[in-house]
C-alpha cells in the first residue's frame, strides 16, 4: 500500500552560495512572510488602510517574530545548552569542533537559524503589534491582531513543512504498517550524524545517510531506525484547515466586526491542535520533567487557549486607544 514506511532523508539544503547555506526550512520561513504579506496586503485594501502601514507592519512582524521565536526555544526548551553558549542564541553558527567558518574561525559551523518555538513567536509577535499600534493612532490593537492572526496560521502551516524537511520534531514510534509511517533516517536521536559517519567512514554527513539509505551493506543498520510519526505533517495539515476557516470568518462574517474575536479563535483552534498533536511527538525537553504528566508544548499551550476564550466571549471590549 502506499504511504505506508516511508523513508525520508532530505538534505534539508537546496544549495550553497560559498559558505551560506540556503535551507528547505529558511525557505519556507520566506515563504511564510511573504505569503502573509499579501493577505494582509487583500485585507488590507478591504478596509481602506494605506500600504505604507502594511510595510510598516511587516517589518515589526518579521523581526518581533523571528526574535520571539529564537528566544521562545532557547528559554523554554534549551536553556541548560544556551548557557554556556550565549553567541549561539543569536547567530546563525554552531559549536563543532571538527569545523570552520569561513575558513577563519575553527570549531564553529554555519547552520542558518535552527530551533525557533511557537510559543515564543506568538508572545513576541503581540508585543510588535502593540509597539505598532502606538505609532498609528487609527489603528486599535485588536482589530490588527484579529486580521494578522488570518496570515500567522498559513505561516505556521509553512514552518511546520520546515520542520519536516529538517527532520525535526518528529513523532513517537509507530509500527510500520501504520498510514505515513516515516523513516527519519536524519533523527538526531535514532541516527546522529556523528553516529553515521562513524558507521559509514563516509566524510560527511549527507554522503553518510545516503550510504545508510542506499548501501546494501548498511541495510541491517537502517533497519534499526525506528518508524515514527510525521507530527509536522499532523500539525501543518490542522494550521492549513486554521487558515481557511479564519479566513472564512472574516470575509463571510460580521464576527471582525467584534474586536479580538478573530484573535481569540485563531489562539484556542492553533494551540488546541497543538495541545492534541504533542500526543503523538516524541520529547522536546524543556521544563516537563520537573512538572510532568503534559509535554513542555502542552503546559505552553494551556494559558493560551485559556486567553483566546477569554477574548472571544470577554463582556466588554479592551486596549482600546484613546
Amino acid at each position: 500500500m502506499y504511504f505506508l514506511g516511508i523513508n525520508w532523508n532530505p538534505e534539508g539544503t537546496l544549495f550553497k552560495l560559498g559558505f551560506v547555506q540556503i535551507k528547505y526550512y529558511n525557505l519556507l520561513w520566506i515563504a511564510a512572510f511573504v505569503v502573509g504579506w499579501f493577505i494582509m496586503k487583500k485585507i488590507f485594501q478591504n478596509e481602506k488602510k494605506s500600504m505604507e502601514k502594511l510595510d510598516s507592519l511587516f517589518i515589526y512582524t518579521v523581526v518581533s517574530i523571528m526574535l520571539g521565536a529564537r528566544l521562545g526555544h532557547v528559554f523554554f526548551y534549551d536553556w541548560d545548552y544556551y548557557k554556556d553558549h550565549l553567541v549561539e542564541i543569536l547567530l546563525p553558527i554552531r559549536e563543532s569542533a571538527n569545523s570552520s567558518l569561513f575558513g577563519i574561525i575553527n570549531g564553529y559551523e554555519f547552520t542558518g537559524f535552527t530551533g525557533l518555538a511557537s510559543h515564543g513567536a506568538t508572545i513576541a509577535a503581540i508585543i510588535g503589534v502593540w509597539l505598532f499600534c502606538r505609532k498609528w493612532d487609527d489603528i486599535r490593537m485588536l482589530w490588527m491582531l484579529d486580521r494578522l492572526v488570518i496570515p500567522s496560521a498559513i505561516g505556521a502551516c509553512f514552518v511546520r513543512l520546515g520542520n519536516f524537511f529538517n527532520s525535526e520534531i518528529n513523532g513517537k514510534v509507530v509500527h510500520k504498517s501504520y498510514f505515513l509511517a516515516t523513516r527519519f533516517i536524519r533523527d538526531s536521536d535514532d541516527m546522529p550524524a556523528y553516529k553515521a559517519m562513524a558507521i559509514t567512514k563516509e566524510a560527511t554527513e549527507n554522503a553518510a545517510y545516503k550510504a545508510i539509505e542506499h548501501n546494501p551493506e548498511f541495510a541491517g543498520i537502517l533497519q534499526t531506525i525506528p518508524y515514527r510519526h510525521p507530527a509536522q505533517l499532523y500539525e501543518a495539515i490542522c494550521y492549513f484547515f486554521v487558515f481557511l476557516f479564519l479566513q472564512m470568518i472574516y470575509w463571510k462574517t460580521d464576527k471582525k466586526e467584534k474586536q479580538g474575536y478573530i484573535f481569540g479563535l485563531f489562539m484556542v483552534l492553533l494551540f488546541t491542535v497543538r495541545f492534541f498533536v504533542e500526543f503523538f511527538k516524541k520529547s522536546q525537553g524543556g521544563f516537563e520533567s520537573s512538572l510532568g504528566l503534559l509535554s513542555t508544548g502542552q503546559w505552553l499551550s494551556l494559558p493560551m487557549i485559556a486567553i483566546g476564550f477569554y477574548f472571544m466571549y470577554r463582556p466588554s471590549p479592551i486596549f482600546y486607544r484613546d
